[in-house]
């Protein structure tokens, strides 16, 4: 049980910043003085869109987009019930317009750059003890905001802009019940305020997977609802991207393996399964976590 634990402890999750696939905080807790490092890498891609009211083939302008990122990650218990975590991600976002195109619009193919950066902190005040496990409770609150100067007021070309550039106020709670033999299922959901127009949104996820002595896994759907932001090339649509609304559900699956010297290794690959105003996009990620 105590292998279990460690490896429990000590798993992060990389993923894509850009797309936000899964919550940017997870169901379990670090320890006082204890955390880990991660250095991630994704890529994704896309082709299809979703637009209202149905999915369309073809990027506009661009054709197909690839999202890739490189993530460094890092997390610490502050005490046995806070943990506190950042994230910088750096993003390369690249088209396939032809050169035609790009000359008589005056685009480019690619914007790359820093993203955001985030902080977290997340606290853990109830643990229910029962004959099969434990249920823990936690809330967590974190901070969001643009630390590179990429543009979101490119007109088309902003299609292959980095990020939305607002900064978000992201409210979460979390409940996860770890059974004694390894199993686990979690449940998350909250709120994500953002300003310069760019929609607030409602966000949730749900989550099972095992945590052995010698491997990590889970599966997961996770979604996003926004009630307010436009449509693109609807009514009201002034050709910036990130005030339009976005809605998904993308599904994913999640791997890590544990190695030695505190070293251990990660991947996963997830896709949306319905959207609104976002490319269809599909991709993995792999990431080596040291932790400590």
């Amino acid at each position: 049980m105590k292998s279990l634990k460690k490896t429990i402890t000590i798993f992060l999750f990389a993923f894509p910043l850009l797309s936000q696939a899964q919550m940017p905080v997870n169901g379990f807790m670090q320890g006082k003085g204890k955390g880990a490092v991660a250095l991630s890498y994704n890529s994704e891609s896309y082709e299809d869109v979703y637009l209202v009211p149905q999915k369309v083939n073809g990027v506009p302008v661009f054709n197909k987009v690839t999202v890739k990122s490189t993530n460094l990650f890092a997390t610490v218990g502050l005490s046995k019930k806070v943990d506190l975590q950042v994230n910088l991600p750096y993003i390369k976002s690249t088209g396939q317009a032809s050169d035609e195109v790009l000359n008589n619009l005056g685009y480019q193919n690619e914007r790359k750059g820093l993203q955001d950066i985030s902080f977290y902190l997340k606290y853990n005040p109830f643990n229910f003890k029962t004959s099969s496990g434990n249920l823990a409770l936690m809330a967590a609150v974190g901070i969001q905001t643009p630390l590179g100067n990429y543009r979101v007021d490119e007109s088309l070309q902003s299609i292959l802009a980095i990020g939305n550039r607002a900064t978000q106020i992201n409210t979460i709670l979390i409940a996860n019940y770890k059974f004694n033999k390894g199993l686990f299922l979690n449940a998350s959901g909250g709120y994500s305020a953002r300003n310069n127009n760019v929609p607030s949104a409602i966000l949730g996820e749900l989550k099972a997977g095992y945590a052995g002595k010698k491997v990590y896994v889970d599966a997961y759907i996770a979604g996003q609802s926004s009630s307010t932001g436009t449509d693109i090339l609807k009514e009201g649509f002034n050709g910036i991207f990130p005030q339009t609304r976005v809605n998904y559900s993308r599904i994913g699956v999640n791997v890590y393996v544990p190695l030695r010297y505190g070293l251990g290794i990660s991947g996963g690959y997830s896709s949306y399964v319905a959207g609104r105003n976002l490319g269809a996009s599909s991709g993995g990620y792999g990431a080596l976590i040291f932790s400590f």
